[in-house]
């Protein structure tokens, strides 16, 4: 039980980096980033476009090349900044942002964990451009073809992204995320390295585009009954239990 919600901490922890992102400095040191004719503008521009977005999604968990668990869920994004991940399998929880707290629900624990978005001070944001306009090229200082990265579908292009936080003195190893997209410029995959061997995966299928969201999906009413705990995040998404 403790294992599964520290997954959904990890994912609450990366995240809620977004909104820390909005209030830091906008320089960035671009060495390999988009131009008109860079391959992942179709991407940006796809997505740019949605106010509203929504997927299923399979999440893998391993921790030093073995994989541990396996989750499976949806995912909604509202713009600007709003998400909604409901896993289903093989276990029910949620995790939400609404633009002030980030929650994680837990309906057997009983137990709601909220934070103030703007208390986190990591910087990773592999999924920003998701919740608004940002172009990668403000949340990777350098972005490229993964040649040695193998795409988990044939035709898809495997990119690697190494994120602003590795320019702030943290570990390298655990800020080169890898972004695999489709020929039709969809996002399949995000590959996210933590401390300590940790990685974990996002694989994205059947996205919709403007589908009709009701906004009161984005805010969470705890249930008769339930504990709402208030306290930062782990400072090693997926190490604490």
């Amino acid at each position: 039980m403790a294992h599964r919600r520290s997954s959904k901490l990890t994912l609450a922890f990366t995240a809620v980096a977004f909104f820390a992102w909005l209030i830091l400095p906008a320089y960035v040191r671009v060495i390999a980033i988009a131009s008109e004719g860079d391959p992942l503008a179709p991407l940006e521009a796809r997505y740019q476009k949605a106010t509203t977005l929504q997927a299923n999604f399979l999440e893998r968990y391993s921790e030093n090349g073995t994989q541990v668990r396996v989750e499976a869920g949806k995912a909604y994004f509202l713009r600007p900044g709003r998400m909604r991940w409901e896993y289903e399998k093989p276990e029910k929880s949620v995790f939400l942002v609404d633009g002030k707290y980030v929650w994680f629900y837990a309906p057997d624990d009983h137990t709601a964990t909220r934070m103030p978005a703007k208390k986190s001070d990591d910087w990773r944001t592999p999924i920003a451009f998701l919740t608004t306009g940002m172009k990668l090229a403000r949340i990777c200082s350098e972005l490229g073809p993964a040649r040695d990265a193998k795409p988990s579908k044939a035709g898809n292009e495997v990119y690697r992204c190494v994120l602003r936080a590795a320019e702030a003195g943290k570990d390298s190893a655990a800020q080169r995320v890898l972004f695999e997209i489709s020929p039709q410029s969809e996002l399949a995959r995000i590959v996210i390295p933590q401390e300590a061997g940790v990685q974990i995966e996002f694989e994205f299928k059947d996205w919709e585009w403007n589908p009709a969201l009701a906004k009161t999906l984005f805010q969470f009413e705890p249930p008769p009954g339930t504990v709402i705990v208030n306290g930062l995040l782990p400072e090693a998404p997926g190490m604490r239990q």
